[in-house]
């Protein structure tokens, strides 16, 4: 029974849309029919700048990171997986819109390994930051991240439901990022600014 409300919970907090909803809210637009048409904070920030763009990211890592950690903390760390899991699951297919596209759970799976493997979550994070603050493709430097968690997971001796996870999360994570690919090998992917056009 704990197990089930741990995946159910963990799909709930994931498919709140929050670049959805704060877009909505403030700008009275959405945000699925601006710039990449991701929901991310990547596509809020590039759009609105980081004063909405950061709340996103943060809200967006937060869904992860809850439900993984309350797992991790009461059950065992396959259960912190599988919230974590079912968390990214929600941001890609949000319930709260109908399972339509969502976003490319990047922030989402951050925040799930900084609870259910904080080492794990914070070397991935590092990886990204460094990766994008130097080539400033934020898919990129995702995907490295992503890439890199069952690496640094098998290393530190996480245990087997960690590893498991991180691989196929990192897995998700580039399959979701196939048109990033496409545009990176025909030289047409944007690079991040971090000051918003004016025209937005």
């Amino acid at each position: 029974m704990g197990y089930a409300l741990a995946i159910v919970a963990g799909y709930l907090a994931g498919s709140i849309p929050t670049g959805y909803w704060l877009v909505a809210a403030f700008k009275r637009v959405d945000i699925r029919k601006l710039g990449s048409g991701n929901l991310g904070g990547t596509n809020v920030w590039r759009v609105f700048g980081w004063r909405l763009g950061l709340p996103v990211v943060v809200v967006d890592t937060a869904k992860g990171f809850v439900p993984a950690l309350v797992a991790t903390m009461t059950l065992s760390h396959l259960a912190g997986v599988l919230a974590g899991a079912a968390a990214m699951l929600g941001h890609w297919r949000p319930l709260f819109l109908r399972w339509q596209r969502g976003g490319k759970m990047v922030a989402t799976c951050g925040g799930a390994f900084l609870g259910v493997a904080p080492i794990v979550g914070g070397i991935g994070a590092g990886i990204w930051i460094a990766c994008f603050v130097a080539l400033r493709y934020a898919s990129v430097a995702s995907m490295l991240a992503a890439c890199s968690l069952s690496v640094v997971a098998v290393l530190i001796g996480e245990p087997w439901p960690v590893i498991v996870f991180a691989a196929g999360a990192a897995i998700a994570v580039v399959l979701l990022h196939r048109a990033n690919i496409a545009r990176l090998r025909a030289g047409t992917e944007n690079r991040f600014r971090f000051r918003r056009p004016a025209s937005a």
